[in-house]
């Protein structure tokens, strides 16, 4: 027995101890939490645990699982640092603990005994072989046939599992070498005895303790992958695990364990052989014999996985075989394959979509066995009409599906089509005509009788139809020429579709087939554009965009606007009259939300745009198009102009927000009309800059409101965004007035979406006079907003300072690096001082890598423009000043990372902004370098010399490796 210090004989803080109670007051939680560190971190306090649960002082199962808490602190993290006597203290407070189960009247809560079976694993990983070589041997001394104590043996090995082969664990490489090593130990030493008492407990328990044996089926089938696979796969084993098979309450777990074994890796033809070894028994028991009517969905989930592991594998050997030229062997391989399929069907086919969705892979890969043959057999053939009529079968909606209220059964069936669909893309690359023919049947019949029809049928006829456009993928989705036999058969398809009066079904799942359906081939209606109109009415009325479901609404409103998008060119010849039957649904809903709006925003911003679309593609002179335009747009700007007055009396804070959000409405919908335009058409060209033109002073005064300023600035931002790109230099005289409002009361968050604006403009148009007048009052704003004080635990103030910083650099690098570095240049000395001194905190100062390598970037470029004899007056004393020791004051910080990608980038930045000098001083940086600047820093001479050496040579990138090197070695 271990000696016990003083500290372990002393008793444990009962008050402490109160507060393990899950309903203990907060002081006792603390004071329990307090405790536990203090034990934790004592180097010997911790004993008094161990003596309790060797004991049994404790009948609290808290108390027990705490002591066992402070066990394992001791063992995973201070484990090297205890006696002899402490480790052997562990071992035999554990073999004690384990004593007192085989004698307890009750057994241990689940969650002391899980924490238990922990703390034995980390001991063994920790002490096995060198410590404790007879680890499994004493416990099942201890423990022999005993059902708790093999119930804590099992967990223990499952414990093991999860600490040293676990493979969704991530393990260090010093971790990994350690289980190697351990494995290596456990099949030398003790794996045979291991295997031999799972043995046991399987034979013993299987009809008295089930739950005993299915903990011992989860073992072995987790061992399975790493042990001799001849200690499991052997006749008495095998036959143990086939009579659980029949067994309720072990099937399932049975069922898993196999599936462990079929998935072990090993050679190919053994593989073969012992997947085709178990399939025979399998059969011969009567297994394969499938009813659809099977009540255990539960066992036949289980069992399907097992069917699939076991085609998967023979697949991959079949691969591996082929791939060698082992013909014979490949070919058996082949056979068995071929032998389970007509087992995997059923279960594909199976009602039940969980065994169903189990069988899918397994088809998924035999699919692709096919289309690697040469030649298909007639069964093959057959077998592939097989899947291609499950797939059908099992893509239709069942009848408990609810299409109003979706939840995860919904969620999980959704996921299950997506994995049919891929098997579909499959079949469709191995037999496209067998695809294009079974589709075509069945979309044939239930058209023909659609008004009759379930709408689980209609729908997956369509659906099908759908489906084909990637199942038979075709180029910029031209479907409709090419291969004359499938342009045709989708031709007739779609011509049935959009004429056969199937849109009038009142189902919602037929009704957005139906439109996704007519998007995916909207090239159908330029072969004939006949139907283009009976569509479009589709579109427009209850069908559509007034049917009585928003959900429906909702996603016809965006597939409308592809629709138009598509096919404006074919429709030019009533583009008016869709305008006016969409007209009512492009009013701005109030913000006291008096009626119902049809639309939601989000969906009215679809239709906009396509009536912004239908205006500017059509045919008619630019004076109707600004006539159109001025129409759609008008009822917004006048709707805008009166909220604004409406917001600035508005008192209710509530209220306020509801209008300054149909006030964004309002500009979002104006905005999303320019969409229409593209590069070659401008707004000038349909005589629509005028309208546009009038937007923008209706918009402008919303940055003057003194309420719900940032979603007024936000919007109106936005659009001038999108103004600058459709009107060009038409906006340059409204962003001067724009600025000066948006740089007055701003928060960080404005100026860092403010700053995108001014960048725009200043690369689109380079105009100096503007740049130069809103310049400075930018940048004071920025520094004022930088300089207000925050608390320091507000990390979303920090993150908007951050990002803020980061958006001002990119701004003086835009500036910089447009060509117009004058603007800077004129800012007056004390003024460009302060920007430069800007720059070099944020090179140096500021741990942001991100900031830094902008912030260098900045000071290379204007080194080159100004670090010349003729540059800035000044400038060439701020570069040896400031500039060259800032190229190595911030690499030499500890904050400057150089294991992250991010920080190399900026290193490589400095070595650009250092070449850039090198090339403006040339042998005056060289000198200065070396008699000033790098023995301030401690460096030697030689190294000196190196560096100046390595400045000198012509590629750049020589000095960024160089850099690298000297600041790795200047941390060390």
């Amino acid at each position: 027995m271990a000696c016990q210090s003083a500290a372990a004989a002393a008793a444990m803080d009962e008050q402490a101890l109160l507060g393990l109670n899950p309903n203990a007051d907060a002081p006792y939680r603390q004071r329990a939490l307090a405790y536990f560190e203090q034990l934790k971190e004592s180097h010997d306090a911790w004993e008094v645990c161990a003596q309790a649960l060797a004991k049994g002082l404790y009948s609290d199962d808290h108390v027990k699982f705490f002591c066992f808490q402070v066990l394992e602190y001791q063992v995973k993290f201070r484990h090297g640092g205890l006696s002899g006597g402490q480790r052997q203290l562990i071992r035999e407070t554990l073999m004690k603990w384990l004593q007192r189960q085989l004698l307890s009247a009750q057994p241990e809560k689940i969650f002391v005994r899980n924490k238990a079976a922990q703390v034995l694993a980390l001991t063994f990983v920790a002490e096995y072989p060198a410590l404790w070589p007879d680890f499994f041997f004493d416990i099942l001394a201890l423990v022999g046939l005993d059902p708790r104590g093999v119930d804590i043996y099992l967990r223990t090995l499952m414990a093991v599992d999860g600490e040293v082969v676990d493979r969704d664990v991530l393990h260090a490489p010093e971790e990994t070498r350690r289980n190697t090593l351990i494995k290596d130990a456990m099949r030398e030493q003790c794996i045979p005895n291991l295997v031999e008492s799972w043995f046991q407990i399987l034979h013993t328990y299987q009809r008295s303790h089930p739950e005993l044996t299915c903990q011992c089926l989860e073992v072995v089938g987790a061992y399975v992958s790493w042990i001799d696979l001849g200690l499991i796969a052997n006749q008495r084993f095998v036959d143990l695990l086939l009579s659980h098979m029949s067994v309720e309450e072990l099937r399932e777990e049975a069922c898993d364990c196999l599936l462990e074994i079929v998935n072990k890796g090993m050679d190919p033809a053994d593989k073969t052989k012992l997947v085709e070894s178990l399939a025979q028994v399998l059969q011969s028991a009567g297994f394969f014999c499938v009813e659809q009517e099977e009540e255990d969905v539960d066992f036949l989930a289980k069992f399907s996985r097992l069917v699939n592991g076991m085609g998967q594998s023979l697949v991959l050997s079949w691969s591996k075989l082929a791939k060698a030229g082992s013909a014979d062997e490949a070919g058996a391989a082949l056979r068995a394959l071929e032998a389970k399929v007509a087992l995997v069907l059923r279960l594909l086919a199976h009602p039940d979509d969980d065994i169903s969705a189990n069988v899918v892979a397994f088809c998924y890969e035999y699919l692709q066995v096919l289309k690697q043959l040469p030649e298909l057999s007639h069964g093959q053939k057959s077998n592939m009409e097989a899947i291609m009529l499950a797939v059908v079968k099992k893509l239709t909606y069942d009848d408990e599906y609810n299409f109003d209220n979706e939840g995860e059964d919904e969620a999980m069936f959704v996921e299950y089509r997506k994995q049919l669909k891929m098997l579909l893309d499959r079949l469709a690359q191995v037999s496209p005509e067998l695809v294009l023919d079974s589709v075509g049947r069945v979309f044939a019949d239930t058209m023909g009788k659609w008004q009759s029809a379930s709408f689980k049928e209609v729908e997956v006829a369509i659906r099908l139809l759908y489906m084909l456009g990637e199942a038979l993928p075709a180029s910029h989705g031209a479907h409709f020429s090419g291969d004359a036999v499938k342009s045709g058969a989708l031709q007739d398809m779609m011509a049935t579709l959009v004429t056969c009066g199937v849109s009038d079904y009142g189902h919602t799942s037929v009704t957005l087939e139906f439109f996704e359906t007519v998007v995916r081939y909207d090239k159908f209606f330029t072969v004939e554009p006949q139907h283009i109109p009976g569509v479009l009415m589709a579109f427009l009325d209850q069908r559509g965009l007034r049917h009585n479901s928003p959900k429906v609404r909702s996603r016809v409103a965006y597939l409308f606007s592809r629709f138009v998008k598509t096919l404006h060119k074919h429709m030019t010849s009533f583009i008016e009259d869709i305008l006016t039957r969409i007209q009512d649904l492009l009013e701005l809903a109030p913000p006291d939300k008096t009626f119902p709006a049809p639309l939601t925003s989000d969906d009215q911003l679809f239709i906009f745009e396509a009536a912004g679309v239908l205006i500017v593609s059509s045919e008619s002179p630019a004076e109707r198009k600004r006539a159109l335009m001025r129409s759609l747009l008008a009822p917004l700007v006048d709707a805008f102009r009166l909220l604004l007055d409406k917001l600035s009396l508005e008192t209710d804070e509530e209220t306020q927000a509801a209008v300054a959000d149909c006030l964004s409405h309002a500009v979002g919908f104006v905005s999303r009309t320019s969409k229409a335009f593209s590069n070659k058409q401008t707004v000038k060209q349909c005589g629509c800059t005028e309208v546009y033109r009038d937007c923008l002073h209706a918009f402008l005064p919303a940055l003057s409101c003194p309420v719900q300023r940032e979603a007024l600035r936000s919007c109106v931002r936005s659009f001038l965004h999108r103004m600058i790109i459709c009107m060009e230099e038409e906006v340059l005289p409204f962003v001067p007035a724009a600025s000066e409002h948006m740089l007055k009361d701003c928060e960080a968050k404005d100026l860092q979406e403010f700053i995108p604006l001014i960048s725009q403009i200043t690369t689109k148009f380079k105009v100096s006079p503007f740049l130069q007048q809103v310049f400075m009052p930018l940048v004071l704003a920025i520094f004022e907003a930088l300089g207000r004080p925050a608390d320091a635990n507000d990390q979303a103030a920090a993150l908007e300072k951050q990002m803020l910083r980061r958006s001002y650099f990119s701004f003086v690098h835009t500036v910089a690096g447009s060509g117009m570095s004058e603007v800077l240049a004129n800012q007056g000395a004390e003024n460009v001082e302060r920007v430069l001194f800007t720059l070099i905190q944020g090179a140096v100062d500021f741990p942001d890598p991100i900031a830094q390598k902008t912030c260098f970037a900045v000071l290379a470029r204007l080194v080159e423009l100004w670090g010349g004899k003729a540059g800035m007056t000044g400038f060439r004393d701020f570069t040896y000043k400031h500039i060259v020791p800032a190229c190595f004051l911030a690499p030499l910080k500890p904050t400057f990372d150089l294991s992250d990608a991010q920080t190399v980038l900026t290193l490589a930045e400095v070595a650009v902004t250092l070449k850039m000098v090198f090339v403006q001083q040339g042998p005056e940086l060289l000198e200065f370098l070396q008699r000033d600047y790098l023995p301030s820093l401690h460096v030697c001479p030689d190294v000196a010399q190196e560096l100046c050496h390595v400045l000198q040579q012509p590629d750049v990138k020589v000095l960024k490796t160089y850099l690298k090197m000297f600041f790795q070695r200047s941390g060390q």
